[in-house]
């Protein structure tokens, strides 16, 4: 951030402070709760109206406008129709004046305020000087008028802001202050961040889950629509992991604590969510270097229009040319551009959010709407990634007990879902097995020593690697094959099958209606790639591939012309990942490392969430480009009407307020669509 903040229970909200707001959001949650009464005393500058409006109702948010449309109509009355001969001279501008100050005076006080830290130009100076100029040529009902409705606009944008953030806060709020942890078997309440990793969490029907843990009751059912998106509850089984924000349903349940506080999986997102709109779209980089650019050059151009004419006009009047230039002032602010642009960003960020999706900065939105490549992995993207044994195939000469043993020892040293199916069919591991000089090879399987004599377990590659002959065809092999090698000589295989996930054929479906080609790429072996492939439409698939072969596919993708994205677990394609687009993870809960390295983290391993957020970034875009073009379209319309006195202060009013209002209900939008 380019300003720190500090709060008052005083100010207003004010549409050039607001991109600022938007983009500290969560830091601004966090100060609320270090300081309920509003003030952080550690920030020592900036914007002391921004927490006057947290918190306010929209009655008390509106009631300075309220008191200065009253004070205005009246004044309008008696000037134009009971003309009251005592309504005149001092009295009348008197009037004027306590009917501009409620909305007028804190304007004033911020570009006091600004242009004591060197910011003259901002939108408060441009609105002070051109409401003050219209009380200087005697238009007073005008000049009330421009600042009442600019005020009005605020407190619309105020709002919006609030409904925009609503996804934000609800994700901030699922996290628990207390918990409920067993101290010598009595129940006793804590703050959270007190508790150690091994302590005992009991935990009510209802209750959020504070830290994350694994499940000691026999079962459990918990809400992870907070974390997920997920409205359909999730069944726990003992031992299994449960995570921070999730609700438990139905059965008082008890939990083991295996998380800090601070290290929780909930405060890794909540970190990212914090973090994700300091990283600008490209738009709403240039918009902030347009507007510090743009604001001084209408200056320039209004006291232009203001003196210029002088040399130029016969029938010369300051005070028509002086209101002209006052006109162009009031159009000119940006506030629709600076306002609407991130609030649209924000918006879709917040979005995303409500449905599971978290993007580490409003880029990769940009960056998602003109996606013209996914590429993905197989296993746990368009996979359930739960493999399950089919076949085991060995020579007739060995101890197919002794072997599958030796094997599942090996695979105990592996985190591959494969291993999991191994040992899911032979069961635990005998500790009479001891293995020597372990080495997984990158790409092709794992190699130890038994008894003094090599073991090799992996794919065909890895018995190609080490000359071991075999007289199998492995194309004629539909599932995964894991072959087995044991003192030099080829001993049969094991075939593993995986079960494609119900809603990937949608996911292909709907990224070719967006428009987007989709890839696998794969370690798998070929045929049971392309059989997965054909049955999803998937338009191309290689499978055998090594990371480094994975690289050169996407290189290859990439120099036929569009952006790419890359989908997998963000870990182990670590370098497919770096070099796309834009890389997204799937299951985003279950490793902390995916959460560090992916641009983007879909949170519940749903392959039908990237066309979901393909189609957020589209919207989003159309939407922030939508009100530039209205902003600069409507603007450059009254800007020469104005210069040329065919504007007044009413078309210059609806050209800076009413153009920001409309862009903000559209920025607003976004949130409101089904995706």
């Amino acid at each position: 951030m380019e300003h720190q903040h500090k709060y008052d229970a005083q100010g207003k909200q004010l549409c050039c402070t607001l991109e600022e707001k938007i983009y500290s959001q969560a830091g601004a949650e966090k100060l609320l709760e270090k300081h309920p009464e509003g003030r952080d005393h550690d920030h020592d500058h900036d914007h002391d109206h921004d927490h006057g409006t947290v918190g306010k109702s929209p009655f008390r948010l509106f009631l300075p406008a309220i008191i200065s449309l009253f004070l205005l109509l009246t004044a309008i009355v008696l000037d134009n129709y009971v003309q009251a001969d005592w309504f005149t001279g001092w009295f009348r501008i008197t009037w004027y004046i306590v009917a501009y100050a409620p909305v007028g005076f804190p304007v004033l006080k911020e570009a006091v305020e600004s242009i004591a830290k060197g910011e003259i130009f901002s939108e408060f100076f441009l609105m002070g000087i051109a409401t003050i100029g219209a009380f200087a040529i005697g238009e007073y009902p005008e000049g009330v008028a421009v600042m009442l409705f600019y005020s009005v606009g605020e407190v619309f944008q105020t709002l919006a802001v609030q409904r925009a953030k609503g996804n934000i806060k609800s994700l901030l709020d699922q996290r628990p202050d207390t918990v409920t942890v067993l101290r010598e078997n009595q129940p006793k309440v804590v703050k959270a961040e007190t508790v150690d990793i091994g302590e005992i969490i009991q935990l009510k029907p209802g209750e959020k889950l504070g830290l994350d843990g694994k499940l000691l009751s026999e079962s459990a059912s918990f809400n992870t629509a907070a974390l997920t998106g997920e409205s359909k509850p999730d069944s726990k089984a003992k031992g299994e992991t449960v995570l921070a924000g999730m609700i438990n349903l139905h059965t008082v349940s008890q939990v083991e604590v295996t998380t800090a506080y601070t290290d929780s999986k909930l405060s890794k997102i909540l970190e990212l969510v914090q973090n994700a709109t300091t990283q600008k779209a490209p738009t709403e980089l240039f918009i902030r270097k347009f507007a510090k650019i743009y604001t001084p050059i209408v200056v320039v151009l209004a006291l232009a229009i203001c003196l210029l004419p002088i040399v130029f006009v016969d029938d010369y009047e300051f005070k028509d040319w002086l209101y002209r230039a006052l006109v162009f002032l009031v159009i000119s602010c940006p506030c629709a551009l600076v306002i609407s642009i991130p609030l649209g960003y924000f918006g879709g960020i917040g979005a995303a959010s409500k449905n599971g999706i978290l993007f580490k900065g409003s880029n990769f939105l940009d960056v998602l709407a003109t996606i013209k490549n996914v590429v993905m992995d197989k296993t746990g993207t368009m996979t359930e990634g739960v493999f399950v044994v089919q076949e085991v195939v060995l020579q007739p000469q060995v101890d197919k007990n002794e072997i599958l043993n030796m094997v599942n020892v090996l695979e105990n040293n592996s985190t591959h879902p494969v291993a999991s199916a191994i040992h899911q069919h032979v069961g635990d591991t005998d500790p009479n097995i001891i293995l020597n000089d372990i080495e997984e090879i990158a790409g092709h399987g794992l190699k130890a020593t038994i008894n003094g004599k090599e073991i090799l377990v992996g794919n065909y590659k890895l018995m190609d690697k080490f000359s071991i002959a075999y007289d199998v065809d492995p194309g004629t092999i539909v599932y995964t094959v894991i072959a087995i090698a044991y003192g030099g000589k080829f001993v049969g295989y094991i075939t593993i099958a995986d079960s494609i996930k119900s809603d990937s054929a949608e996911t292909i479906r709907k990224l070719h209606q967006l428009g987007v080609k989709a890839t696998m790429l794969s370690g798998d072996k070929s045929t049971v790639v392309k059989h997965v492939a054909a049955q999803l439409g998937i338009d191309h698939a290689f499978g055998d591939l090594l990371p480094e072969d994975k690289v050169n596919k996407l290189k290859e993708i990439k120099s036929n012309g569009g952006t790419v994205a890359f989908v997998g677990d963000g870990v182990n394609d670590a370098p497919v990942v770096a070099l796309s687009d834009v890389g997204i993870a799937m299951g985003g809960l279950g490793s902390d490392a995916t959460i560090e390295t992916a641009d983007i983290v879909i949170q519940d391993d749903k392959p039908s969430k990237i066309p979901m957020a393909i189609n957020i970034g589209k919207q989003t875009k159309k939407v922030v480009w939508q009100n530039i073009s209205l902003a600069f379209g409507i603007k450059a319309i009254v800007l020469i009407l104005g210069a040329g006195g065919l504007a007044t202060m009413w078309e210059a009013v609806f050209a800076d307020v009413g153009v920001s209002l409309i862009a903000i209900l559209n920025a607003v939008r976004i949130q409101r669509m089904k995706f």
